[in-house]
């Protein structure tokens, strides 16, 4: 028994900073786990009568299973039970089983011996039912002994003893949770203790705590996988918001493959990347897979195991993962459904929150803890070379890994009263497109065609939103629509456009990278610079990442004086025309002549639907914005809508203006091309060829089952075949003949369509 102790105890430690206590499973056979086997409840309750100010228990195996402050504390009042009557009331005790001696006495201490020194330590539950059963059998013996002596020790024994000890168990949390459901109970079943505890999983090579099983009372909506993981999406009956279950594949590894991992995990972590390798992420990724995996292979075969092709090349993606890369937001960057996810303070004590593109908010079963917000907050510092402290507590920054990238929103103190905290906004590593739009319903066929039109009748447009309406996507898309033979130069403060794509495409990019409106980083130009630095670039069309500060006086002005002479694009916030004139004239301090200068405005939104759970983003708006007004282009009509959502028929419509040829911007871009000068009708034709293009990519990708061809490769080489066989034709009879174009661009798609994915 002493020995047992000291082997008991030598497996016990304490955290006093955190309140933890951690017990090392890692020598034994059993698996750790408290629902399922007993010597680790037993050791457990025996660790909160040791440290009762404990507030979180993990037991370390090659895995950490984490029970956090609401089961523990369930644990807690057992050992306090245990405290009480053993240590303090002494139950166990001649006084409290008998008045006087007799022929029972040692049964009934015996029984209490085993109750509280073992019973209750390893099975609460179960002690519960055999004390009910052994008041049960008291009672009885209690009605049928006809001895006054006998009656009143067995009283005794009641009183003092059983019936105490039953109502402090049914005063605890664990045993109210199950007592009405222990008729037939089977002492040592352990079901009911798997449907109470549920731990947080961390394997040992990771920080990143993660919740094994979905919460009670939630119903399963769908099920998804991504490349490294599995997707399930609950309903929660008691709120409003969806819960996210992400379900890794290094949580679904075999005990040897853990092993095999941690081994490898702690030799590559005396080999971190150093400062001077992120300038390079891919290729340092590429060399730290190859060390993995022959590091892998090593082990494996050092303990004799023989790894699969796929088992192998697994475990070096997850290793890069968690040392070259960035851990757990990696799995979150994969999910195409994601659209922003969110890690708040104080971190390790919430899970991550994800925007899901179906689902909307949903909580998640992910919690990080402080360590991986710290290796996070360093990684982002060096790789952007911006600061993140308490004298600059704001960074905004972007990563890119394999599929996906996204932008990154840092706080700290003393912004954050509670530390470390991050927004991620995911981005495709590929480009929209407008053809994609029009399959997702963001945007039709009509609207495409008109954009394109104005794009490539070379004016100004904003697109304008809130926060997550997909601006920057939209913008993106819209560069698929200049050709190639455009030279483009962009400005961001955090590189959120898809311009290495585009550059890959074929196209001429020069990208500047400004200093951001909120970071104190001396070392990059201010963005208003960098827009009069882009006009010395020579001819080009300018995109900006977002209008959002000083450099919008700079973009007006050279709007204004005609320094721009192809189309400029840009993303800025407002909800209407008329909240992105007050934002870019009355916040921006642009004269309001100098708005004059845009040309056309498109707001997206988010629509929700009637029961407020769901949400939609939309292009709910295109106006044109004419020059005849002086002070309030709303009050004077200087805004005239082109395009107008119903939201009856969930679709952009067009106006009597557009339809009666009543635009002054597309009349503008009529008078400068020989072909539509005074021709409204061939201009509207023109519109909708490109409508009906567009909308027979998306009929197609349908009808092959693939998306490919929305993607930007296709939508690109798609329209430069448009301009070419335009002007082929144009050649050819010396008009414009939409029908012919139409054909020849028809017959080109189908070709290559069958060449590529028939």
């Amino acid at each position: 028994m002493v020995n047992e102790q000291k082997e008991s105890s030598s497996l016990i430690s304490y955290n006093p900073q955190t309140n933890t206590i951690i017990i090392d499973c890692s020598k034994h056979l059993y698996p750790a786990s408290l629902e399922d086997y007993e010597i680790w409840m037993s050791l457990a309750i025996d660790a909160l009568i040791q440290y009762p100010k404990a507030t979180t228990l993990v037991l370390r195996q090659s895995r950490d299973f984490i029970y956090d402050y609401e089961q523990v504390s369930m644990l807690k009042e057992i050992a306090r039970i245990l405290h009480k009557f053993v240590r303090v009331e002494r139950i166990i005790s001649l006084d409290k089983v008998t008045p006087f001696p007799d022929e029972k006495v040692e049964s009934r201490i015996a029984f209490l011996q085993k109750l509280l020194l073992s019973d209750l330590r390893k099975d609460p539950i179960g002690a519960y039912v055999e004390l009910n059963r052994e008041i049960i059998r008291q009672k009885a013996l209690l009605e049928a002994t006809k001895s006054d002596r006998m009656k009143k020790s067995i009283a005794h024994y009641l009183n003092n003893a059983l019936l105490p000890l039953k109502q402090a168990l049914e005063s605890t949390q664990l045993i109210s949770l199950v007592k009405d459901r222990l008729v037939g109970y089977k002492v040592g079943d352990r079901s009911l203790y798997r449907e109470i505890f549920h731990p947080v999983i961390r394997p040992n090579f990771m920080l990143t705590k993660y919740s094994i099983l979905p919460p009670q009372n939630a119903d399963k909506v769908t099920e998804y996988e991504i490349e490294d993981a599995k997707i399930e999406i609950y309903k929660l009956k008691d709120k409003a918001l969806y819960y996210y279950h992400l379900i890794p594949a290094e949580f679904s590894l075999n005990e040897k493959l853990y092993e095999i991992l941690d081994i490898a995990r702690r030799y590559l972590s005396e080999h971190k990347p150093k400062k001077s390798d992120f300038a390079e992420p891919e290729r340092m990724r590429e060399v730290f897979y190859n060390i993995g995996k022959d590091l892998v292979l090593e082990i494996a075969e050092r303990t004799g195991y023989k790894l699969s092709g796929d088992e192998l090349n697994l475990l070096a993606k997850i290793l890069v993962r968690y040392t070259a890369g960035y851990g757990i937001i990696e799995l979150f960057l994969q999910d195409e459904n994601i659209q922003d996810f969110y890690v708040n303070a104080p971190v390790g004590k919430n899970p991550v929150f994800v925007n899901h593109a179906v689902y909307g908010e949903c909580e998640t079963n992910i919690v990080p803890t402080y360590e991986d917000a710290e290796a996070w907050a360093t990684r982002f510092r060096i790789e952007s070379g911006r600061p993140l402290d308490e004298s600059s507590p704001v960074l905004d920054t972007e990563i890119e890994v394999r599929g996906a990238r996204a932008r990154i929103a840092a706080i700290t103190r003393n912004l954050s009263p509670d530390g470390l905290a991050f927004a991620f906004r995911r981005h495709r590593d590929r480009p929209w497109t407008l053809p994609l739009f029009i399959k997702y319903r963001m945007l039709n066929p009509l609207a495409a065609g008109l954009i394109s039109f104005i794009v490539d009748g070379a004016r100004t447009l904003l697109v304008a939103g809130t926060r997550g309406t997909g601006k920057s996507s939209l913008l993106g898309s819209i560069i698929a629509e200049i050709m190639r033979k455009y030279r483009i130069v962009s400005v961001e403060d955090t590189l959120e456009l898809p311009m290495e794509y585009y550059i890959n495409l074929g196209y001429n990019i020069e990208r500047l990278k400004a200093r951001s409106a909120l970071s104190q980083a001396q070392n990059e130009m201010p963005a208003d610079e960098a827009i009069r630095t882009s006009l010395r670039l020579g001819d080009s069309c300018l995109i900006i990442g977002e209008v959002r500060s000083v450099e919008a006086k700079a973009l007006y002005e050279s709007m204004r004086i005609g320094a721009l002479a192809n189309v400029v694009a840009g993303t800025i916030h407002g909800d209407s025309p008329y909240g992105v004139f007050d934002r870019v004239v009355n916040d921006l301090g642009v004269p309001k002549t100098s708005f004059k200068a845009t040309d056309i405005i498109i707001i997206a939104n988010k629509i929700k639907s009637a029961d407020g759970m769901s949400m939609f983003r939309r292009v709910i708006e295109i106006t044109e914005v004419r020059k005849e007004w002086d002070e309030d282009p709303l009050k004077e009509k200087g805004f005239v809508k082109l395009m107008d959502y119903n939201a009856k028929k969930d679709e952009l419509e067009p106006t009597e203006t557009l339809l009666n040829g009543e635009s002054f911007i597309l009349n503008e871009i009529a008078k400068r091309v020989k072909q539509f000068h005074n021709d409204w009708e061939k201009v509207w034709d023109n519109i909708l060829l490109r409508a009906k293009m567009k909308s027979y990519l998306v009929e197609m990708s349908n009808k092959i089952n693939n998306t490919e061809i929305l993607e930007a490769d296709f939508v690109v080489a798609s329209n430069e075949k448009f301009h070419v066989f335009t002007e082929e034709v144009m050649e050819e009879h010396g008009e414009l003949d939409y029908q012919r174009v139409y054909n020849l661009w028809k017959e080109w798609v189908d070709k290559e369509v069958r060449l590529r994915w028939s």
